[in-house]
């Protein structure tokens, strides 16, 4: 069933836990992300977003998506992700998207509230929630890159400011995370995001999990990250298995069977993800 309103958040931080923000680019991919979902019982988001569309078409992954959701046994809720388009955002929201994340961290702050504030006014109404973002957090978002964790980390009074002027309903952090791959560990900066937490009276959120050892996710988790953003890991999922699989369907032109490889390879990235914060949830309720 398609997700309404923040409970998917509040849920996961009585939990101790996170849900899962999966990228998706295609109909495998969200068929699979879908199917993690019902496999392990647990709810999903569903990243269906603005770089995204080049690639399938606004309308179609926007369908895709939606259809899925809705037609799901599990809980899953469908995100535009990283959109600076005002345009954008009431298009998806009016479609039925349970949230948005409007990216203004490019802005000086003043612009960035400004603009946040103009994203929530549209979703609001709509009854989706809103992500924001502030600080810069280094990388592509669909391209894994040698990124090097630096830029303008977020600061914790700058982010009470920021939450109390918008009435955004969540917050991506750069805390030392990144988009992509980096050639060196990334170390978060959990002080920091623990002082943002205690900033703040709305959920955290953590882009660039992919990657990221057990423990930096688990220590995310415990300072308040709600939502954490999973794109990488399953990109190279799928073309794993792809570039495994192609050599023995050329000769039968079987594309159905490629595609019916990176969409497995998908789900069992999925719930390989879903399960490590099962895990911490379970770890977390013990202590």
């Amino acid at each position: 069933m398609l997700a309404h309103g923040t409970g998917i958040l509040a849920d996961a931080l009585a939990r101790h836990s996170a849900v899962p923000a999966f990228a998706t680019y295609n109909l495998e991919m969200v068929q699979a992300v879908v199917e993690a979902a019902e496999q392990t019982g647990k709810p999903v988001i569903v990243l269906a977003g603005s770089s995204h569309f080049k690639h399938a078409g606004r309308a179609a992954l926007m369908s895709i998506a939606l259809q899925a959701a809705a037609e799901s046994s599990a809980t899953i809720g469908v995100h535009l992700d990283h959109c600076r388009d005002l345009a954008e955002i009431e298009l998806c929201v009016q479609a039925g998207y349970s949230s948005v994340m409007v990216d203004g961290s490019h802005l000086p702050f003043g612009q960035n509230i400004e603009l946040t504030r103009a994203a929530v006014a549209l979703a609001h109404p709509a009854g989706a929630w809103v992500e924001a973002e502030l600080g810069a957090i280094p990388g592509d978002e669909d391209r894994s890159t040698d990124a090097v964790a630096a830029g303008a980390m977020t600061d914790p009074a700058e982010a009470a400011e920021f939450v109390e002027r918008t009435g955004v309903d969540a917050l991506a952090v750069a805390v030392g995370n990144v988009h992509g791959l980096t050639s060196t560990p990334v170390n978060l900066d959990l002080d920091r995001l623990a002082a943002i937490q205690r900033s703040v009276p709305v959920p955290l959120v953590l882009h660039g999990a992919s990657g990221l050892p057990e423990q930096q996710v688990s220590g995310a988790v415990r300072c308040g990250v709600a939502k954490v953003n999973i794109n990488t890991e399953l990109r190279q999922a799928y073309l794993a298995a792809v570039a495994s699989v192609l050599p023995t369907v050329l000769d039968t032109s079987d594309s159905v069977a490629l595609w019916r490889a990176g969409r497995q390879a998908v789900t069992t990235a999925a719930v390989r993800s879903i399960t490590a914060l099962v895990d911490h949830e379970q770890r977390a309720g013990t202590e």
